[in-house]
């Protein structure tokens, strides 16, 4: 009976106690059930305004980002060093430069539309001194396919709206900084090659997150991330996104995923 109060009274007592979660609640009652992929201008949340180009996935950011706060670490550097890579509209970055106004925070956004409202997202909060690279995030500086989708789920696997796109080698920009405080890696699908191209680039970053997708009729990758993870001294936290209710049964053979996990690295030395 008490385990079933606290989940009756929990939702309540989140509602009362975090301004995060009212406005959640706020923005969901507003954008719910509004139509996917349609730009609504000056949209304002906590102490910010944004320019938004769909309000389903803008709620789920806000839940995950200021909600939840996925991206939550702790440093004892005072100019902490942050690269986004996946930053989107830029919600990830107030977060960022909201809990580490001192941090030297970079970008990457391979969809040119969403880095260039990104950018304008952060001029429309006064934020000037972070950088936003639109660029996709890769294991090379040739460019690569990128199928747009208009608002977080564009993709390197995608088949729909391709064009090509300026890349980076992100082990190029890691091998820069003589410490990493925190790697987000939120790059829908292009995790695998760009891991294991970081490799060896990786015993200065002390704290990754990686957005894991596995794609239907592909090889499964999560074991091989694992073991780079391993072999650079992170203990790892994983959390399903999908939650796949009888997996041995349901095996989501019609989904373009089988799998979404949220992976968290951490050094404890």
């Amino acid at each position: 009976m008490k385990s079933l109060l606290k989940n009756i009274l929990r939702p309540l007592y989140y509602y009362v106690k975090s301004k995060q979660q009212r406005e959640f609640y706020r923005l969901l009652d507003t954008f719910g059930y509004s139509q996917r992929f349609i730009m609504t201008k000056n949209v304002h949340f906590l102490n910010y305004t944004f320019n938004i180009p769909d309000g389903a996935s803008f709620i789920g950011q806000f839940k995950e980002i200021f909600v939840d706060e996925i991206y939550k670490f702790e440093t004892k550097n005072t100019i902490p060093v942050i690269f986004d890579c996946g930053s989107n509209i830029g919600t990830s970055l107030l977060y960022f430069r909201e809990n580490h106004p001192n941090a030297k925070i970079i970008g990457f956004e391979a969809d040119d539309t969403i880095a260039t409202l990104s950018i304008e997202n952060l001029k429309k909060n006064n934020i000037t001194d972070i950088t936003v690279i639109s660029s996709a995030v890769w294991i090379d500086n040739k460019g690569i396919e990128f199928s747009t989708e208009g608002a977080d789920g564009g993709s390197i696997k995608g088949e729909h709206n391709l064009k090509k796109v300026p890349s980076i080698r992100l082990k190029d920009f890691l091998l820069m900084e003589t410490s990493i405080d925190f790697l987000k890696m939120d790059i829908e699908g292009a995790e695998y090659e760009v891991i294991q191209d970081c490799a060896d680039a990786l015993s200065h970053v002390e704290n990754i997150f990686i957005e894991y997708h596995s794609w239907n009729h592909s090889i499964q990758t999560l074991g091989d991330i694992l073991h780079i993870l391993e072999k650079n001294g992170f203990r790892y936290y994983i959390e399903d996104i999908s939650k796949r209710k009888h997996p041995l049964i349901n095996k989501n053979i019609s989904s373009p995923m089988d799998l979404q996990l949220n992976i968290f690295g951490y050094k404890t030395r």
